[in-house]
C-alpha cells in the first residue's frame, strides 16, 4: 500500500531535478537569486541546477555587443550642424553588476552613447571633427569605459562612422579644397619659374664667355627641328650680327645728320 505514494513522490522529485536542470553556453553565466537575495558568484558554463521557485535565475551574454547609435543631431564648436552616427563595441565583464546595478545595461548603455557622442563632438571644429577622427574615438571610448564601469560593462571601441554635412557646407568646402589645388599648383609653377630662370642665368653666363656657344646651339636646335620631318626652314641669325647691323645703321643715320 505505501509502494505506489513512495513511487509517487519519487517520481516527481526525479520530474523536479531533471526540470531544476539548466545548461549554459560557454558565452553565458547564470546570475542566481536564491530567495531574492543574490549568490556570491555567477553560474556556468555548463550543466548547472536551479531550483524553483527557491532559485531564479537571469542569463547574462559575455559576447562582444555591437550596438549602431543612431544618427544624432550635432552642433560644432564652430555652429555647424551635422548629423553623426556611430558604433560602440561593449560587454559583459561582471555578471553580477550588469544585472544588479543597472534595470537594462544594453538599454543604459546606449542612451549613453547618445548623449556622450553630442557632448563630446560638440566641443570640437568641424575641421578636427573630420580630421581627428582617431582621436575622437579614443576619447569618446574612455568616457563611455568610464562611466560604465560600474555597471560591469567593458567598452572596448567606439567607431564614428559617417559625418552627414549640409549641402551648402559641402560645396563651400569644394570651393575651398579647390582654391587650395589651385594655390599649390601656383606656387609649384613659381617655385619651376624661378629654377629655371636661375639655370637660364648659369647657361647665359656660360655663352658669354665662349660666344661660338650659342652658334652650336642654333645647329643643335636645327638639327632637332629636322629629326620632327618639319617643312618649316629656319634660319638662326647670331644676335652679334644684329648688333653689328644696328651699329651701321645707327652710324649712317648720324652722318646723314651732320651739315655739309
Amino acid at each position: 500500500m505505501l509502494i505506489a505514494p513512495l513511487l509517487i513522490l519519487a517520481l516527481i522529485v526525479v520530474l523536479y531535478v531533471i526540470s531544476s536542470i539548466k545548461i549554459l553556453a560557454e558565452y553565458e553565466r547564470g546570475v542566481i537569486f536564491r530567495l531574492g537575495k543574490l549568490l556570491p558568484h555567477p553560474k556556468g558554463p555548463g550543466l548547472i541546477l536551479v531550483f524553483s521557485p527557491i532559485d531564479r535565475m537571469v542569463r547574462v551574454g559575455l559576447r562582444t555587443v555591437v550596438h549602431d547609435v543612431p544618427s544624432q543631431d550635432v552642433i560644432t564648436r564652430d555652429n555647424v550642424s551635422v548629423k553623426v552616427n556611430a558604433v560602440v563595441y561593449f560587454r559583459v565583464i561582471d555578471a553580477r553588476k550588469a544585472i544588479v546595478e543597472v534595470e537594462n545595461y544594453n538599454y543604459a548603455t546606449s542612451q549613453l552613447s547618445q548623449t556622450t557622442l553630442r557632448s563630446v563632438l560638440g566641443q570640437v571644429d568641424l575641421d578636427d571633427l573630420l580630421s581627428r577622427r582617431e582621436h575622437l574615438n579614443q576619447e569618446l571610448q574612455q568616457i563611455l569605459d568610464l562611466r560604465t564601469d560600474p555597471w560591469g560593462i567593458k567598452v572596448s571601441a567606439v567607431e564614428v562612422k559617417h559625418v552627414d554635412l549640409p549641402e551648402n557646407m559641402q560645396r563651400a568646402m569644394a570651393r575651398q579644397a579647390e582654391a587650395e589645388r589651385e594655390k599649390r599648383a601656383k606656387i609649384i609653377h613659381a617655385a619651376g619659374e624661378l629654377e629655371a630662370s636661375e639655370q637660364l642665368s648659369q647657361a647665359a653666363a656660360v655663352i658669354a664667355t665662349q660666344p661660338a656657344a650659342i652658334t652650336l646651339r642654333y645647329l643643335q636646335t636645327l638639327t632637332e627641328i629636322a629629326a620632327e620631318k618639319n617643312s618649316t626652314i629656319i634660319f638662326p641669325l647670331p644676335i652679334d650680327v644684329l648688333q653689328l647691323v644696328r651699329r651701321v645703321t645707327d652710324g649712317v643715320t648720324e652722318s646723314d645728320r651732320r651739315p655739309t
